[in-house]
C-alpha cells in the first residue's frame, strides 16, 4: 500500500528530544516501511524517514493562529493535488486537515492521543465522507469521542528493541519518577512515599513551562532535591531512561488527572520494572494488578503496594508489555483497520 503519514508542525519528526506523537509517527514510518509498504510524511521541517519526506509550516509550538490558518491551507493544498497517490491516509494531527478528502477513496485514519473534541467529531461526520476510521490510544480517550464514525481503540507504542529488561536489582533499588514535573502529574507524592517507606526517588522529567506549575516546582518540589534521596537527573533520552528505570524497584505514577495514555508506564516495563499507579485515566486498561504493577487509589495504597512489588516477576512484566505495545503489534493493527 501507499501511506501517508500527517504530523502538525511544531517539532521534527522524529523529534530530537520530546514529543510523543512525533515519535509515534515516525516509529509507524519504520514499521511500515519494513512490512513492505510505500510511505510519505507530510510533517515540519527538519522531518526524516525512510521513504518520502514533504515540510510545511514551521517548528515553532508558540506559533500565532495565523501560522496555524496558513498552514491548514497548506496541507489542503498539498492533499487536493496528491490524494490520488495514496491508498492509505493516517493523520495524526488535526482532524480538519482531512477536511478537502473526506469523501475521497482513499482509506483515512484519524488518531488522537488526547480527550476528543465530541462536537468536531459530529460536525465532521455531518460532511459527505466515505473510509474514514477514527483511533485514539485508550478506551478511555475513545469513551471522550465516540459520539459518531467508527471508532478503534489502538494503544501508542514503543521499540521494545530500545529497552533492556532488568531482571536483578540492587535490595536497596530506588524507585522513579518520571514525566512533566507539572502538579497533575504527582511528583509530591512519590516524594511523600519515598521518603515514608526509606527509599531513595530517582526523578526524570522537563521543568513546567506554566507559570502556575513552575510555581509548583519552586514551592513544593524543588526544595525536597538533595542528590543523596531525592534526585533530580534532568530531562532524559532514551538512552538515560533506559539506564534508570531498569535499575528501580518501582516507577510510581500519583497522577491527578485522567491520563490519556502514559507512555511512561510501558517504558518502565519494557525494562521488567513494574508500575504503581492511581486509578485515572488509562491507568486500568495498561496495568494488571500482580502481574506489572498494582492499580491504587491513594498514597496510603501505594504505599501497601510497595510491600509486593518484589513478588512481581521482570521478565513477565516485560513479556506481557511487549505483546501489546510493541511497534510492529500496534502498526498491524492499525494496517488491519484498513486492509
Amino acid at each position: 500500500m501507499r501511506i501517508l503519514l500527517i504530523m502538525d508542525p511544531g517539532i521534527p519528526v522524529p523529534p530530537k528530544l520530546y514529543g510523543g506523537h512525533e515519535r509515534l509517527v515516525s516509529m509507524f514510518a519504520d514499521a511500515y516501511n519494513q512490512l513492505g509498504h510505500e510511505v510519505s510524511l507530510l510533517a515540519g521541517p527538519d522531518s526524516n524517514i525512510k521513504g518520502k519526506t514533504f515540510s510545511f509550516g514551521v517548528n515553532d509550538l508558540n506559533r500565532s493562529k495565523i501560522q496555524k490558518s496558513k498552514e491548514l491551507f497548506m496541507a489542503w493544498n498539498f492533499l487536493i493535488n496528491h490524494v490520488k497517490d495514496y491508498d492509505v491516509i493516517h493523520n495524526f494531527g488535526r482532524l480538519l486537515y482531512l477536511l478537502p478528502v473526506l469523501n475521497s477513496a482513499a482509506k483515512k485514519i484519524m488518531t488522537y492521543g488526547r480527550p476528543v473534541s465530541a462536537k468536531g467529531i459530529r460536525l465532521i461526520n455531518k460532511l459527505p465522507n466515505q473510509n474514514l476510521y477514527f483511533t485514539a490510544c485508550s478506551n478511555y480517550c475513545v469513551s471522550t469521542g465516540n459520539v459518531a464514525g467508527k471508532w478503534e481503540t489502538v494503544y501508542n507504542a514503543i521499540d521494545f528493541s530500545d529497552y533492556k529488561l532488568n531482571q536483578t536489582i540492587e535490595e536497596d533499588a530506588p524507585l522513579m519518577f518520571l514525566g512533566r514535573l507539572d502538579k497533575i502529574k504527582g511528583l509530591h507524592t512519590a516524594i511523600s512515599v519515598a521518603k515514608k517507606t526509606g527509599h531513595r526517588l530517582l526523578i526524570g522529567g522537563n521543568l513546567p513551562n506554566t507559570a502556575d506549575n513552575y510555581a509548583y516546582f519552586k514551592q513544593e518540589i524543588e526544595p525536597h532535591f538533595n542528590n543523596s534521596d531525592i534526585i533530580y537527573l534532568g530531562a532524559l533520552n532514551d538512552e538515560q531512561k533506559n539506564k534508570y528505570l531498569g535499575q528501580c524497584k518501582a516507577l510510581l505514577f500519583p497522577i491527578e488527572w485522567d491520563e490519556p495514555f502514559g507512555m511512561v508506564m510501558v517504558e518502565a516495563m519494557a525494562c521488567g520494572t513494574p508500575v504503581i499507579a492511581f486509578n485515572r485515566g488509562s491507568v486500568p486498561e495498561i496495568i494488571v494488578n500482580g502481574e506489572n504493577g498494582y492499580i491504587v487509589s491513594n498514597e496510603h495504597e501505594m504505599i501497601e503496594a510497595l510491600l509486593n512489588i518484589h513478588t512481581i516477576d521482570r521478565s513477565g512484566c516485560r513479556y506481557l508489555a511487549k505483546s501489546k505495545y510493541n511497534v510492529d503489534v500496534i502498526a498491524k493493527k492499525y494496517l488491519l483497520l484498513v486492509s
